[in-house]
């Protein structure tokens, strides 16, 4: 398959590759192009962002979580009828695995990097360099570089936070001098600038109709400053794929007949969850709906097992212990061993308390609260004992991504082990809750077990 393509990278975290990336996204989608959203990396928050602007789910390219055989066809499944697919990176551009925190066995080097995901892809890669500290000559050395440091294609720079036309003069000069075409400058500005708080930028579905105008001046913004149409002959010179788009109806180990009644957590306190896994259960035969514990009273009529995400449930804590009815429905369900499955804000959801605040009480005296440092990184999971989703002893590839602690950690029955601090998480009937993130097109046998469970 042939989809015009291109990945967003920079040299360093904070350069503007969310910046660039979503305005061109929104840039393509206000010329009528479909565009198809893509993220290197585990990443929730962004690729809301990535929605808002192309009308498509925002889709991860992860080969930790999924493998590197995978990365192609997930992504061609994502990209279905697109005329360009943009892949933002993640971090800097050779920034691999070793970078997103401690793992047992992430590799090392530049995997799962911006750069491999590139390579996978074989996409020319667009530089967003801040050139807001530095003159045109330093801008153009940094520049060269990266092009020649690995393999990967650079195809064109993005100037990012000039100061003044010399300023922009200087940069575009000296780097043009290497060969290279200066495909945008963008000015420093804090039009478009995209609020963040204790896990990084606001989700998206939090800020509604001010997150929509921020993607609409991002798009306008990137308009204004690119070269368009160079963009996208850049992108169209990326060549065919040789590979099939992953199926969801093909992954899955089983189908289950009856259609069961699986509730998704959504809202604005459950933001976090990857489209693929959705797409798995209703290929192993479940009917998903939403739900959003900070409005509805009940679980929707009907459900069978309940799926509970990653997100922000300590910033709508007291909202969420204010809604009783729906805390000891859950409640309820759980205890006559109906199947919940819960991860990261799922597991604060189902505990005791959260800061204080009464929660579902489903797990056994469980207290999460506000941690003062970040935990972030990949984990090679090993499962402790069996669950609606897992067998003991099988491996599994996750992140987390949490600033909150649970006391205890673990239940009677633990979850998972990744470290040898310990097992962690909590196996409770057919309840499971734990801090891994899960992408289930790495695990697909996820969702068969969670469809069987429910029946």
């Amino acid at each position: 398959m042939t989809v015009p393509r291109l990945v967003v990278a920079a040299p360093s975290s904070g350069s503007g590759k969310t910046t660039v990336a979503t305005g061109l996204m929104a840039a393509f989608a206000l010329r009528g192009l479909q565009v198809s959203p893509h993220k290197v990396g585990p990443d929730y928050i962004d690729p809301g962002y990535h929605a808002l602007a192309t009308g498509r789910p925002g889709r991860n390219l992860d080969p930790w979580l999924t493998s590197d055989e995978l990365v192609v066809p997930l992504f061609l499944h994502g990209a279905e009828g697109a005329d360009i697919a943009v892949v933002e990176g993640v971090m800097g551009l050779y920034d691999g695995a070793a970078g997103l925190g401690p793992s047992a066995s992430a590799g090392g080097g530049d995997y799962a990097s911006t750069a491999h995901v590139a390579t996978l892809l074989d996409a020319p890669v667009v530089l967003v360099v801040d050139a807001s500290a530095a003159a045109g000559r330093s801008v153009a050395a940094l520049v060269h570089g990266f092009r020649s440091f690995g393999t990967v294609r650079v195809g064109g720079v993005v100037l990012n936070r000039l100061g003044s036309d010399g300023h922009e003069r200087m940069c575009r000069e000296a780097v043009e001098e290497l060969g290279l075409p200066v495909l945008g400058a963008l000015r420093r500005t804090d039009d478009a600038a995209t609020p963040s708080r204790h896990l990084g930028l606001i989700p998206a579905a939090e800020r509604s109709a001010e997150a929509v105008d921020t993607v609409r001046r991002l798009g306008e913004l990137v308009a204004a400053s690119c070269d368009l149409d160079a963009v996208l002959a850049l992108a169209r010179e990326a060549p065919e794929l040789d590979a099939a788009p992953w199926d969801p109806s093909e992954a899955v180990p089983e189908k289950h007949p009856g259609r069961p009644r699986i509730a998704v957590a959504g809202g604005p306190a459950f933001t976090f969850g990857y489209a693929e896994n959705e797409e798995l259960l209703e290929a192993a035969g479940a009917e998903v709906v939403r739900f959003d514990p900070l409005q509805d009273e009940g679980l929707p009529e009907g459900t069978r097992g309940v799926v509970v995400g990653g997100g922000f449930p300590e910033v709508y804590a007291a909202q969420l212990s204010s809604n009783e009815p729906l805390r000891e429905e859950l409640a309820a369900f759980a205890e006559a061993s109906r199947p919940v499955y819960a991860e990261c804000a799922g597991l604060l959801y189902l505990a005791e308390e959260l800061d204080g605040a009464p929660m579902c009480g489903v797990l056994n005296g469980a207290r999460a609260a506000m941690a003062p440092r970040l935990t972030l990184g990949y984990r090679a999971a090993v499962a402790v004992a069996d669950s609606v989703v897992a067998r003991a002893g099988e491996r599994v590839h996750g992140h987390e991504f949490h600033r909150t602690v649970t006391v205890p950690d673990r239940g009677e029955t633990a979850a998972w082990q990744w470290s040898s601090s310990g097992p962690v998480g909590f196996v409770r009937g057919d309840c499971v809750a734990s801090y891994l993130h899960v992408h289930w097109a790495g695990s697909p046998w996820f969702a068969s077990r969670m469809v069987a469970a429910c029946l």
